[in-house]
């Protein structure tokens, strides 16, 4: 596996310029309870408690379970994360419960006129965007114009209608802390599924506004939907919160950490003889630091000097710790 720079030593007397003058509010970790948290996971999850510890915010955790749900999985995502040390402040806030205020701001949007039905199945979308309409993976707006007797053909061919967000603009800059400024596509946003299910890109806006999030640390693979999402607080007057979206793990062929990959979760580290402790070293390791657990490491954390780039991780190299088990 690849390694940083240790970088021994306390942490400066304050991190840096941004996390001085933030007012301290509330960081999180959104795991979804579709399986079992992976070292990458993992990582993330250490990353966004540093980040808002060391910046006297709170750190709550949400289950995100409006997709996928498998049986035990919130029990064992939980577990794992006390098994390394990491504590957040209650209570856990589950996705599923909290729809009624995600439908409140999607009737804002309609109330305003920036929104309208869309029947395009996923086949149809997915062949629309290969066509010269737009940005790649931009929605081309099929539905955007549609009179009321083409909706109503539509909604006679039994077609479930999803809502989507009436974009006023192509592109939406943010700031980020890792990144600097970056400027990514906004287009016609699902907020409302075909079940009535609020869409993701909505649901993590409204819940971050309502939980007092004004940090969110999390992987950069969402990094490119995170214009949309910003774009969508303002449309619904509320603050866009300090982003950082901090590097992956990686498997030996250089491709994102998955499941699949070997020996990546803590159920499959213990099987191979390592402890919680030594599996928490190891994600410090990662990072440039020497340190056992979530308070000897936070005395060190200096986000100023996190990796830029991706860690690669070879599941199968299980590295032995000197020092306590």
């Amino acid at each position: 596996m690849s390694r940083s720079p240790r970088r021994p030593g306390r942490r400066r007397d304050r991190v840096e310029t941004w996390a001085r003058t933030a007012s301290p509010g509330a960081g999180r970790f959104a795991p979804s309870p579709s399986g079992d948290l992976h070292l990458g996971n993992l990582r993330t999850a250490l990353l966004a408690w540093l980040f808002a510890r060391s910046t006297g915010r709170a750190f709550y955790l949400r289950v995100e379970d409006l997709d996928r749900v498998r049986p035990g999985a919130e029990e064992r995502q939980l577990a794992d994360l006390t098994a390394l040390g990491l504590e957040w402040d209650p209570p856990v806030i589950r996705q599923s419960r909290c729809q009624a205020r995600h439908l409140a701001a999607i009737d804002t949007l309609t109330a305003a006129g920036l929104t309208y039905e869309c029947y395009c199945t996923r086949r149809e979308i997915q062949q629309a965007v290969t066509a010269p309409h737009g940005p790649m993976g931009a929605y081309p707006g099929t539905c955007r114009d549609l009179t009321d007797a083409e909706r109503a053909a539509r909604r006679a061919e039994g077609r479930p209608a999803a809502l989507r967000l009436r974009s006023q603009l192509t592109e939406f800059e943010i700031v980020d802390e890792i990144h600097g400024s970056y400027r990514g596509l906004v287009d016609d946003l699902v907020l409302r599924r075909g079940d009535g299910t609020p869409a993701y890109n909505l649901a993590v806006v409204v819940d971050d506004a309502a939980q007092g999030i004004d940090q969110v640390v999390r992987g950069d693979d969402l990094l490119p939907s995170t214009p949309r999402q910003a774009y969508l607080a303002t449309l619904l007057g509320l603050a866009i919160p300090q982003y950082a979206h901090v590097p992956l793990v990686l498997n030996c062929d250089g491709k994102r950490l998955a499941k699949r990959d070997g020996a990546v979760t803590l159920a499959d580290r213990t099987a191979l003889g390592e402890t919680p402790r030594q599996v928490f070293a190891l994600l410090a390791d990662s990072l440039g630091y020497s340190a056992a657990d979530p308070a000897e490491l936070l005395d060190l954390f200096d986000p100023g000097a996190l990796p830029r780039e991706p860690w690669t991780l070879d599941p199968d190299n299980v590295v032995k710790f000197s020092g306590n088990p």
